[in-house]
């Protein structure tokens, strides 16, 4: 059955409550009360959805989640964690053992549907006439305050992987309100991630998103955002920042995210979702203290440890007026992958022409750093 809830709780009164509470809305319920339990009814109901608490006596949340997503025949199903357990290192390993959302008690009965039918959507989404389906790589640029060049960063590596590396990529700003490469390469009515946001998360589909994506002329395919001030509320639409996120991995082999400042309410959640993040700092005190900061909050979400985090360098002006990459590298304890030299006659360039900075000059070593980091990334990838 396509609704088919398999709850997993020990506690009695919980399994009863919500149970009757999704019913209500129409799902039909399967219940666990152990883990050892849980993962049998998995592989007999194969349930569109497993909500699963944590604190269990014999097998725990973790470990079910890891055995299911190890098992072909429910590695698919999606798994929503429901638990008393908030912390933040609790989230971290929920989303590390392969869970798809995770969900604090007690919560009101109309968000926790709200989680389960979005989740749903997404799962339908991702299996609706796809036949071999792929599950693409999932690249967040992030910087610790504004005016850092992710997004240039963003767009310039996307043409260069696309028309260098041949990567298969869609490269995002998931910026609503703050959105610049429309305006950069002259492209009218730069929306397409606003509209959207709009919609109800069970209407993000992949055709919904391939109508929204803009085909370049450097090789890159783009979802835009809109510079207008009157969509910053877009940024709570956090159900669907995630499925838009999910159906990108269905279209393309790499989404190359613009996050800027990450300022969303659900960043857990998205950051649960990517496979690295780079960081972009420059090469000031009072930036890199903040870039430190940052760092330290991206490790507690698992990043330079099980997922990648990569630290890149952008110069805006002559080296005797900043720091050097070794005195930056010693501040932030860990290595800069690439530095980007400072390049105001080519920016100036190609605002003036509506181009992409690596499409000014191409043979500059402004566009050799950025081949040199295509580079690495597209090894990562195709691996």
């Amino acid at each position: 059955m396509e609704n088919k809830i398999l709850i997993v709780d020990d506690d009695v009164e919980t399994l009863r409550l919500v149970g009757l509470m999704l019913q209500r809305q129409g799902f039909e319920i399967v219940a666990a009360n152990n883990g050892a339990q849980a993962l049998s009814q998995a592989i007999q109901e194969q349930p569109s959805l497993v909500l699963l608490d944590i604190m269990m006596p014999d097998v725990d949340g973790y470990q079910v989640t890891h055995q299911l997503r190890g098992d072909p025949q429910t590695a698919k199903i999606p798994i929503l964690m429901f638990t008393a357990k908030s912390q933040l290192e609790d989230k971290v390993m929920g989303y590390e053992a392969g869970v798809d959302d995770y969900l604090t008690k007690p919560v009101h009965p109309v968000e926790l549907v709200a989680r389960i039918k979005a989740l749903l959507a997404r799962n339908r989404g991702a299996v609706i006439g796809t036949g071999s389906m792929q599950h693409g790589y999932l690249l967040g640029v992030m910087a610790p305050k504004g005016g850092m060049g992710t997004s240039s960063l963003v767009l310039n590596l996307a043409i260069r992987m696309a028309q260098k590396f041949k990567i298969d990529l869609i490269a995002a700003e998931m910026r609503p309100a703050n959105g610049t490469w429309g305006t950069d390469l002259g492209i009218a009515d730069p929306c397409g991630l606003d509209n959207l946001l709009r919609l109800k998360p069970a209407e993000i589909t992949r055709e919904k998103l391939e109508k929204e994506i803009v085909y370049s002329s450097y090789g890159a395919r783009l979802l835009l955002s809109s510079n207008n001030l009157k969509n910053l509320s877009l940024l709570n639409a956090a159900a669907q920042f995630e499925i838009v996120l999910q159906q990108i991995t269905t279209l393309a082999s790499l989404g190359l995210l613009d996050f800027g400042t990450p300022m969303l309410p659900n960043l857990d959640r998205i950051c649960a979702l990517l496979q690295e993040v780079i960081v972009v700092t420059e090469p000031y005190p009072g930036s890199i203290n903040r870039t430190r900061i940052f760092l330290d909050e991206l490790a507690e979400r698992g990043f330079g440890r099980a997922r990648l985090m990569t630290l890149v360098l952008i110069n805006r002006v002559r080296a005797d007026v900043q720091l050097s990459m070794s005195q930056v590298q010693d501040r932030l304890g860990m290595p800069v992958q690439q530095v980007f030299p400072p390049a105001p006659e080519l920016a100036f360039q190609a605002g003036m022409r509506s181009l992409p900075l690596v499409e000014v000059h191409p043979e500059s070593l402004l566009t050799q750093q950025y081949d040199r980091l295509a580079e690495a990334i597209a090894l990562r990838v195709k691996k």
